[in-house]
């Protein structure tokens, strides 16, 4: 496989025509080596526009854990306008890639992840990337204890949620923004939520279908 090729070809014909047209993104995704987060069974992959398996046996990695498609982790990354100097939490680690992206934009990254070999996975990929601003934490992201921690200039949920979760709209800063896929099959859409002097202002620019963050609330469901 000709790397650079597939990497071009990945901006391209799959991020760019997805309106990701923001430059600073894009020669973020032409440098940061997306190939270095994938598992080695799934290299050839990783410029597919497509979820990749993160599950491992071996090393601990359970079940049903995956990569998003690049589109996705590079039109967050443009929604969320992280600049130098904010801090950001992240939940859902997965392989590191989108916390390397975040932590290239932002001064640090905080990362949560409730899988220990995924969050072991992240850690020495990040490291082999030498992108040092970035903590790669074990915890539950739906109800870890973040008060020593917060407030955050920008919340990044990597994967979807049932409802926009108010207990980390609050950790938001004046100007803040938490996004994140919301909503059920078969409709979810990215959820973009700013901290505003007059309340949060809640936008959904975009409808896409991806992978549940375990242990957030999720609806009654009734039956008759």
């Amino acid at each position: 496989m000709n790397v650079e090729q597939a990497r071009f070809n990945m901006i391209e014909q799959q991020i760019r025509p997805w309106d990701v047209l923001d430059a600073h993104v894009l020669e973020l995704l032409a440098v940061v080596k997306r190939e270095d987060f994938v598992p080695p069974a799934f290299r050839a992959l990783a410029f597919a526009d497509m979820q990749i398996p993160l599950s491992d046996n071996e090393a601990g990695i359970a079940a049903g854990q995956v990569m998003l498609e690049p589109r996705i982790e590079a039109r967050i990354l443009q929604d969320l306008q992280v600049a130098k100097h904010e801090k950001v939490l992240e939940i859902g680690t997965g392989s590191g890639f989108m916390a390397a992206l975040l932590g290239h934009r932002a001064q640090r990254v905080l990362s949560l992840e409730i899988d220990n070999g995924l969050a072991a996975f992240a850690r020495a990929n990040l490291q082999r990337a030498g992108v040092l601003n970035v903590e790669v934490r074990v915890a539950d992201g739906a109800t870890a204890d973040l008060s020593a921690d917060g407030p955050f200039d920008v919340i990044a949920l990597s994967g979807s949620v049932a409802m926009v979760p108010e207990r980390l709209v609050q950790m938001l800063k004046p100007g803040g923004r938490l996004m994140g896929i919301v909503g059920g099959e078969p409709i979810m859409r990215a959820t973009l939520v700013q901290q505003a002097a007059t309340g949060a202002l809640v936008t959904q620019p975009w409808d896409e279908k991806v992978p549940r963050l375990l242990n957030f609330p999720e609806p009654s469901r009734f039956n008759f």
